[in-house]
């Protein structure tokens, strides 16, 4: 009985510290913001947003943030901040095109705006998504 004790203890070190050493990896990109926003997409204010294919922008965030209507009961919310060298905070705007943005003085890449992923580098990674909820009224942006 001894025996296994004695072989049980080490065993359960072990794991403790292989568990100690699975952290969470640090996350790239922008810094983390916390977000919790409502908006009527009913509101005059935000009629850009009122179909499809519609985007406005929206404080909040890290540098502001571009809604993105996808369809009736789906948005996308990414925030403004270029997540190229993130310490510059270089900020994206949606071109003429209507469905990419870009920073073509200080971080020099382009997203789409229908997913954030990156379209034009030197970005490796996508801008930061938000998560949405949607009632049908009500568009909230959260993390």
């Amino acid at each position: 009985m001894r025996r296994l004790h004695t072989s049980i203890i080490p065993a359960v070190l072990a794991l403790f510290a292989l568990l100690g050493g699975c952290r969470k990896e640090e996350r790239g990109g922008v810094p983390l913001t916390p977000v919790d926003i409502s908006i009527n997409v009913n509101n005059p204010a935000y009629i850009d947003v009122s179909v499809p294919g519609g985007w406005i922008y929206l404080s909040g965030g890290s540098q502001g943030l571009i809604v993105y209507r996808a369809s009736p009961d789906e948005f996308v919310v990414m925030d403004r901040h270029c997540p190229y060298q993130p310490a510059e905070y270089c900020r994206v705007f949606v071109d003429e095109s209507e469905i990419i943005a870009r920073d073509s003085a200080c971080c020099h890449s382009a997203f789409s705006i229908v997913d954030g992923s990156v379209v034009e580098g030197p970005a490796a990674l996508n801008l930061q998504r938000y998560n949405t909820t949607f009632n049908g009224t009500t568009l909230r942006i959260y993390n």
